[in-house]
């Protein structure tokens, strides 16, 4: 039977808590949709987040890099790997064969002598063994056999090590491909911030960006003519050689011929990956440019830090260093002088000077 009893009332104590909770829930729902992710951002906002997906991208870029050369460096080892074992089989085989022709003539003959049994055994280590209580076995055999049983051993090893670095191999192909998306994701969410831009906006976010390039250069070309008149000074006696510190010493050798190698791609695009030499990435335009004064660097700004001598006092620098930047050093650039650095910053961006301050510097490297 139904009962007819009237609902017990809420206490004012449980009001007062349902009434709170129904004000956050309300204040909650005004402030998600004033945060609204969708919503279009304003052109400060849209610049400061492309600026971060950008760096994201190309801390990737070089894990990226990293990746493709270890890959590159495995297809090589196995290559010579397995080109080596095709060799020491065909050795082997040849080894067998002759043995195996001695077996064949006394089988003709009508007998096949016990010692050749044991050697065309499958464990021929074994063979010795027996063959050396029996005295059953020719010197030249028994060498026949000494170079088999190495050979065996060798071919065993290197097939092992072969293994290895294929499955070395295919996880450094894995971890490509998810770099490569990494970059690719990235890139498409600065692209998807973009597009929520007026074409106008678009249009003086480039327009900016093109001005504090120009900017940047004018300065650093500005700094290198006065240094070039104090230093011209200081020759003549007109001036104050005391103001020529190191940070002015002439780009010279083959730092020197770096530097001028990149300075030729000024205007360059970035391009994620590219080592020139028409377009690069930050460590792709360092490793392009030393190479082209005979010095070969390693492909990534982290391994390019271990390439030469660390200079942490930046008025130490001298024009053609490498300079490496942020704490993970995944941003290396070449030392221009003055505080300036000539580099390839990135996505949308050229190959340009641009004041070091700009980014936070780690060290320098003075390549060996």
């Amino acid at each position: 039977m139904a009962s007819h009893r009237r609902p017990k009332q809420p206490s004012r104590t449980r009001v007062t808590v349902l009434t709170a909770t129904a004000a956050a829930a309300v204040a909650l729902s005004a402030h998600s949709a004033s945060a609204d992710p969708g919503a279009k951002p304003t052109k400060s906002e849209a610049k400061e987040k492309v600026d971060k997906f950008y760096e994201e991208a190309e801390q990737a870029t070089e894990k990226y890099n990293g990746a493709k050369q270890r890959q590159e460096k495995l297809e090589k080892e196995v290559g010579e790997l397995q080109d080596r074992v095709a060799r020491g089989q065909e050795d082997l085989n040849k080894l067998r064969d002759g043995l195996g022709s001695v077996a064949a003539a006394q089988y003709r003959s009508g007998s096949v002598d016990p010692s050749l049994q044991l050697m065309l055994s499958s464990d021929p280590e074994s063979y010795l063994e027996k063959a050396s209580t029996l005295n059953q076995v020719s010197a030249k055999q028994a060498e026949t056999l000494k170079q088999i049983s190495v050979k065996q051993r060798v071919l065993k090893q290197q097939r092992e090590e072969a293994a290895g670095k294929l499955a070395d191999l295919e996880s450094t192909r894995k971890a490509l491909g998810e770099q490569k998306a990494a970059v690719q994701g990235k890139l498409a969410e600065a692209r998807d911030v973009l597009n929520q831009l007026t074409e106008k906006e678009r249009a003086e976010l480039e327009a900016q960006e093109k001005a504090e390039a120009a900017k940047s250069a004018a300065k650093a070309k500005s700094q290198a003519q006065e240094s070039g008149s104090k230093d011209s000074s200081a020759k003549t006696g007109d001036g104050d050689s005391s103001s020529s510190t190191g940070k002015h010493v002439p780009a010279s050798g083959r730092a020197g011929a770096a530097l001028n190698a990149a300075a030729s791609k000024i205007g360059s695009p970035y391009v994620w990956g590219a080592t020139g030499p028409s377009s690069f990435d930050c460590s792709g335009l360092t490793s392009w440019a030393y190479a082209q004064a005979g010095v070969t660097l390693d492909r990534t700004s982290q391994a390019q830090a271990n390439n030469g001598t660390r200079i942490y006092d930046q008025s130490q620098l001298q024009p053609g260093d490498l300079v490496l930047f942020y704490g993970d050093l995944h941003h290396v650039g070449l030392y221009a002088g003055n505080g300036q650095v000539l580099h390839a910053p990135r996505t949308g961006t050229v190959v340009r000077y641009e004041a070091m301050s700009n980014m936070p510097f780690q060290f320098g490297v003075r390549v060996g």
